[in-house]
């Protein structure tokens, strides 16, 4: 009898226990635009196909805190381009006929688009944005920037342009991907070619650009605004088209936080191709000090499910936004699905100016898959959203706002139309982001 006893008051947690609410799914709604200003025209290819190319407006957004609530800017990267590897997908002409000039390069049908800086305005009870104002980057004699490759010595691809002719290199040109507009007006933009950080005046002239130490300074001195070194000289290692593509920042721009889009190639490709460590900085620009830095892991590639792999290159950081202090809002994805989750710095280990930052370092982080032994405490990371569980949003989602009632904007890359997509804002209201 007494064990019977035993047994029923043991079961009785289980059966009294009351059930633990499910989380309400978030609501989703999605925004289109027909706006003549995302019309980018038409381009033919010889002996193969014509592309009617879009402006991609969606590499990063930012809504400004005191902007009307409606109000978020967003950027666009270096223009249309895609890689000779990719040459017949795209175009229907042979890679060795559009790149004989460069079988490895990269082809720049529209060389002249200059990366901008877009005003949107929201209109969610219509199901649509609106483009409102349109900001070229510019040089400081107020030339507008190309998006085509810097003079990196065997860090970069070279530029062909639609007909498969070279184009020369330009130490001016950026890949603009993150996104900080200030108070001011002027905006701090994560670049991908340096790496590097960028600010720019509220004309969208370069104030100046911020590169890795150890001589990446020198590889740019044509450029036509000041380029100063103040990032770790590791990240020069960035494997090519990975450098930062992702930003957050403080509201009054005084803290800023980049990510590396995927491990470094440190000390080469191979350990690029295997590694699962990539970097977040945190840099002081008053100072021009990087003041901290944080190992984040990327996800196993078979872990999303809309398009799993064994490549561990998949996976890469396209976003982030500022959650409080360090604490931010990271965006993961793959080409098909997209995760957002929640890391808190100071639960990590600051490896700022460690060894970890020493070129020499063998095994390097890269190469340190498993952080056993090293003394290293990685991000622990929080999953928010998981796009394969909402089929309604879009693939290649790279912008984040957080707009003041709570509602998250997300924004994909339509790569100019290239594939055929196009730009579409996606608003999230009831997420949990321990705001």
């Amino acid at each position: 009898m007494r064990a019977l006893l035993l047994s029923t008051v043991l079961m009785l947690p289980a059966v009294l226990a009351p059930a633990l609410p499910a989380r309400a799914a978030p609501e989703i709604s999605v925004l289109v635009s027909e706006d003549p200003i995302l019309r980018l025209g038409r381009v033919d290819f010889a002996g193969g196909r014509a592309l009617d190319l879009t402006v991609g407006i969606g590499s990063a957004a930012y809504h400004r805190p005191g902007d009307p609530a409606d109000i978020v800017y967003t950027l666009s990267d270096r223009g249309p381009n895609f890689a000779c590897s990719e040459a017949e997908a795209v175009t229907g002409v042979r890679r060795g006929v559009l790149c004989a000039a460069d079988r490895d390069g990269r082809v720049y049908p529209v060389p002249g688009y200059a990366p901008s800086l877009y005003g949107v305005r929201l209109r969610p009870a219509e199901g649509r944005f609106e483009v409102f104002e349109s900001i070229a980057l510019k040089t400081r004699r107020g030339v507008p920037l190309t998006g085509l490759t810097n003079p990196l010595p065997g860090r970069t691809e070279q530029p062909l342009d639609g007909t498969g002719a070279r184009l020369a290199f330009d130490p001016s040109a950026i890949d603009a991907e993150g996104l900080v507009r200030l108070p001011d007006g002027s905006a701090w933009i994560g670049e991908e070619n340096g790496p590097s950080l960028v600010h720019v005046g509220a004309d969208g002239r370069v104030l100046r650009r911020v590169v890795p130490s150890g001589g990446t300074a020198g590889e740019l001195a044509g450029a036509d605004y000041p380029v100063v070194e103040g990032l770790p000289a590791i990240l020069a290692k960035r494997q090519s088209n990975r450098g930062i593509e992702s930003l957050a920042g403080t509201p009054d721009g005084e803290t800023l936080y980049a990510i590396v889009q995927n491990p470094l190639a440190n000390p080469d490709a191979a350990a690029y191709r295997a590694a699962r460590n990539s970097r977040v900085l945190r840099y002081e620009p008053g100072s021009n000090r990087v003041t901290g830095e944080w190992v984040y892991p990327l996800e196993a590639p078979q872990s999303f499910r809309l398009d799993p792999s064994d490549r561990q290159t998949d996976p890469r950081i396209s976003e982030a936004a500022w959650l409080g202090p360090d604490r931010l809002l990271v965006l993961e994805r793959t080409e098909k699905t997209t995760k957002l989750f929640e890391v808190r710095l100071g639960e990590a280990t600051d490896i700022s100016g460690s060894r970890w930052d020493d070129a020499a370092t063998r095994p390097t982080l890269e190469q340190s898959n498993d952080l056993a032994g090293t003394g290293i405490v990685p991000l622990h990371k929080r999953l928010v959203l998981d796009s394969a569980d909402h089929p309604e949003l879009p693939v290649k989602l790279e912008g984040i706002a957080l707009l003041p009632d709570g509602t998250l904007m997300l924004i994909n890359d339509d790569d100019f139309g290239i594939s055929g997509e196009r730009t579409k804002i996606v608003l999230v209201r009831g997420l949990a982001l321990g705001l």
